[in-house]
């Protein structure tokens, strides 16, 4: 008889299944669903997520590969890979982490899977292995996931970087059952990893029935409590002295961990062990130090309401927008100290607005963070016509995440969340017929501010922005479908080339503007005309094509504009 989180892990996967358009085959919804759960406390948005998923022929028994530099996801075209990028930027000991999953829907966990992983990694994390002897091994989803590693590393090596390889062994099993000897192979790949790459850190952890249940069904609370010493009161707004042992147990869930959910809407990361940081960890650390909140800042809380019990405020909508560092060097530092550590007596000084407006919280966000340079992009999500956009998606029930996972965070379903990056992807390939720059620059055309201006403008009727962000939601799940006939590298590398062809036949004509997009997104018209199986195949036949006429792989093809131009030489209306 399975247990009760197994009944209740095969309900959530059912009703996952359900709130798709085009439900997934079995394997491929459970990799997924294992690679969210798996990283679940890294706070991955679902587009994030999926991006990492590689599961496949010849994927070496790895289903998901992500790597983090800090608490960030390094992508193909994150700066760190830029020509002009700085190492000496990257602090001396920042983590790098690779993180590998593997999900089997089986109720056990085998020494095979383990073996199997062991034999892939121990040639995939070879930085003397070739790219061309790998790609004899390997599909090319799985090395260009890896090969991010790899060159992170190569890049910072200067840095000494703190590199963990880490692998979750997810399955429908029970953690409590598993076989001495699984756990003794375990222990061996961590010992693998760590020499494979020198200095490095191993970690192998078993996920089953009972903690992807438990890591499911944990929905953040945005209502807190936050005791305080003095507090003064002007209107709405509150500023109050709070003892670092409060604001540490504000900061903490039940589990000890950081409540990262309460961060969503602050426009930098944690910068690890920068000057400023260290300073603050040794005034924390410093048992003869003077009042903590005379040498910091302190932190400013939006929230919509509040109310006062005795000495506590109770918060609604928690949102830390402005403090982001000190709370992160605060919980870091002072979340293994003795109880009875003088520093825990001392004081921050908090502010707390209260406001559900959200141009005025935009407004706060954007003031608060002036004290020092933020880049551009990082305060995009404030921008106006980002709030027009998040109102048009939820007057018709979906979600749009300008404010990095807000809304999964209270519950919302997944495949209704969209969002920036994928939105400008999504615009920039359907809308200007860029794919390459879609595949190629996922968070670069953020950054720019003329890519930005074309993607994101007042011109572009609102029902487009919405139509887009469905249709590229219905090519994925339809490429997902398939699995069986596509590649995980075609999937990755063609999936806005399909979008785009498909717009090309739905019109009639190549698409040159988004305003082009007007009729069919007031029409609210999808892609249920069109055989897409007939477009995938039309799109995989010109890609063969242009393969014989130029060398290079799948993703530098992908990745070029004169493919772009290929597929409209062949394309007629």
């Amino acid at each position: 008889m399975p247990s009760n989180e197994l009944v209740l892990l095969d309900q959530i996967l059912q009703q996952r299944q359900a709130d798709r358009a085009t439900p997934l085959p079995a394997d491929e919804a459970f990799e997924l669903f294992a690679c969210e759960q798996a990283l679940r406390d890294l706070d991955l948005s679902a587009d994030e997520v999926s991006g990492g998923v590689v599961g496949g022929g010849n994927d070496g028994a790895i289903d998901g590969a992500y790597v983090f530099l800090g608490s960030s996801l390094l992508e193909e075209d994150s700066d760190v890979f830029d020509g002009d990028f700085a190492p000496s930027s990257v602090e001396v000991g920042t983590r790098l982490l690779l993180w590998l999953v593997q999900a089997k829907q089986e109720e056990s966990f085998t020494e095979t899977a383990i073996d199997l992983v062991s034999s892939s990694t121990s040639r995939l994390l070879n930085l003397g292995e070739s790219q061309e002897d790998l790609k004899l091994l390997y599909s090319d989803a799985v090395i260009d996931r890896v090969n991010i590693f790899r060159k992170a590393l190569q890049k910072l090596a200067i840095r000494h970087p703190a590199v963990e390889v880490r692998f979750s062994y997810v399955t429908r099993g029970k953690t409590g059952e598993i076989n001495a000897k699984v756990e003794s192979k375990a222990r061996q790949l961590e010992g693998q990893f760590s020499s494979l790459v020198p200095d490095a850190t191993g970690r192998v952890n078993f996920v089953g029935a009972a903690e992807l249940w438990k890591a499911a069904s944990r929905v953040p609370s945005y209502t807190l409590k936050l005791t305080y010493l003095e507090n003064a009161t002007s209107g709405t707004s509150h500023v109050a002295l709070v003892t670092l042992k409060d604001y540490l147990g504000f900061l903490t869930d039940d589990t000890g961990a950081l409540r990262r959910h309460i961060f969503d809407w602050n426009v930098r990361d944690y910068q690890g062990d920068v000057e400023v940081n260290q300073e603050i960890r040794d005034s924390l650390l410093d048992r003869e130090g003077v009042e903590f909140w005379w040498l910091n800042n302190g932190v400013t809380i939006v929230c919509s309401k509040t109310s006062i019990v005795g000495k506590t405020y109770i918060l609604d909508d928690v949102q830390i927008v402005n403090g982001l560092q000190t709370s992160h060097t605060i919980f870091r530092a002072l979340a293994q100290v003795d109880e009875d550590h003088p520093v825990l007596a001392r004081s921050v000084l908090v502010r707390i607005l209260v406001t559900t407006d959200p141009g005025e919280r935009d407004r706060v966000i954007r003031a608060t963070n002036r004290q020092t340079a933020v880049p551009a992009a990082s305060l995009r999500a404030t921008d106006e016509i980002q709030r027009e956009i998040e109102a048009h998606f939820l007057a018709n029930g979906w979600f749009y995440d300008r404010r990095k996972n807000y809304y999964r965070n209270i519950g919302k379903s997944a495949e209704r969340i969209v969002g920036i990056p994928l939105l400008a992807q999504s615009v920039m390939a359907m809308g200007l017929s860029q794919p390459h720059n879609s595949r190629a620059r996922p968070s670069s055309l953020l950054k720019r501010n003329d890519e930005y201006s074309r993607i994101f403008s007042k011109s572009i009727a609102l029902p487009i922005y919405l139509w887009a962000a469905r249709r590229q939601k219905e090519i994925d799940l339809f490429l997902l479908s398939t699995h069986h006939q596509t590649s995980a590298s075609e999937r990755t590398n063609l999936r806005f080339h399909m979008s785009m062809l498909a717009v090309a036949r739905l019109l009639g004509k190549r698409v040159f503007n988004p305003a082009q997009l007007r009729g069919v997104a007031e029409e609210g018209k999808d892609f249920s005309d069109l055989d897409l199986a007939a477009v995938l195949a039309e799109l995989k036949q010109y890609y063969l094509d242009y393969a014989k006429l130029k060398a290079g792989s799948m993703e530098k093809n992908a990745k070029s504009g004169e493919f772009v131009t290929y597929i409209f030489t062949r394309v007629t209306f």
